[in-house]
């Protein structure tokens, strides 16, 4: 373990898996600009994660890449202890890595399901687990600190109130994450708050074009849906607010609100 500096272990820090690219990269950016040091998961974007990390380390100094495969148990397992390893304390999880694959009622199997429950459920709750053991580690080995909270946040999706049946596997991975916000937070409290956060239509694909990207963006009642800043805006805002837990905050312009027949991609 390397040797942290007192003043190390006041900075607050934060496990952000996937966040080599995409939405998990603008969270681990907010967080480190916020005062966070980062520790950025990846599984195989490692150039990708390296880039996140040096972007990270000139806001905060201390970020560092960790690479696990989260349909791996064990891997998973190893996950948090190697970040605690390296930074010495870890404060918050933020579950942003997704397997999001098609599939739909007439080509569901028990592996589509199991490929997607392992990353986006799995993963997520046995984090939140890891962390919960930590931070009843760090109360009993120093019992006259002030005890120190922590939080978990789960990225979910708007479609889990707005469903269709495309993304068959991945939704219900989604809704079955969605369920374990409330028996989690119920069961690691007080010491760990865990809170959903449900984007909108926030960043483009292979499947939509620029223009397709842009006229779908706008099918919300507030003419907009969710940007990767706002995403990460509302994450850090549940891992500084003390009173939520148990909740989801949708940050999609309404678009939940609105009934879509198929998936944004596939429109």
């Amino acid at each position: 373990m390397p040797n942290i500096s007192p003043a190390a272990t006041r900075v607050p820090t934060v496990l952000v898996t996937g966040a080599a690219r995409r939405l998990g990269r603008e969270i681990a950016l907010a967080l480190a600009a916020a005062g966070w040091r980062v520790a950025v998961h990846y599984r195989s974007s490692m150039e990708d994660a390296i880039k996140t990390v040096a972007e990270c380390d000139q806001l905060t100094k201390g970020a560092a890449a960790f690479h696990a495969d989260l349909d791996d148990e064990d891997a998973v397992h190893g996950l948090l202890p190697a970040v605690i390893a390296s930074f010495g304390h870890v404060d918050a999880v933020v579950n942003s890595a997704s397997t999001f694959e098609h599939d739909t009622h007439a080509t569901f199997s028990f592996a589509a399901m199991d490929k997607h429950m392992r990353s986006n459920t799995g993963a997520a709750i046995v984090l939140a687990q890891a962390l919960h053991t930590h931070l009843q580690s760090r109360q009993q080995n120093t019992p006259d600190a002030p005890v120190r909270h922590g939080a978990v946040v789960n990225l979910l999706d708007q479609k889990l109130w707005n469903q269709n049946p495309d993304f068959f596997s991945y939704t219900l991975s989604k809704a079955a994450l969605e369920a374990a916000n409330t028996m989690l937070a119920l069961a690691l409290s007080p010491l760990v708050r865990v809170v959903g956060v449900a984007p909108g239509l926030t960043l483009t694909s292979h499947l939509l074009s620029d223009a397709q990207f842009e006229a779908l963006h706008k099918l919300s009642p507030l003419g907009r849906s969710s940007t990767a800043q706002d995403v990460a805006s509302t994450v850090l805002f549940a891992l500084k607010n003390q009173s939520i837990t148990g909740t989801t905050l949708l940050v999609d312009g309404g678009q939940h609100l609105m009934r879509f027949e198929r998936d944004f991609s596939l429109m």
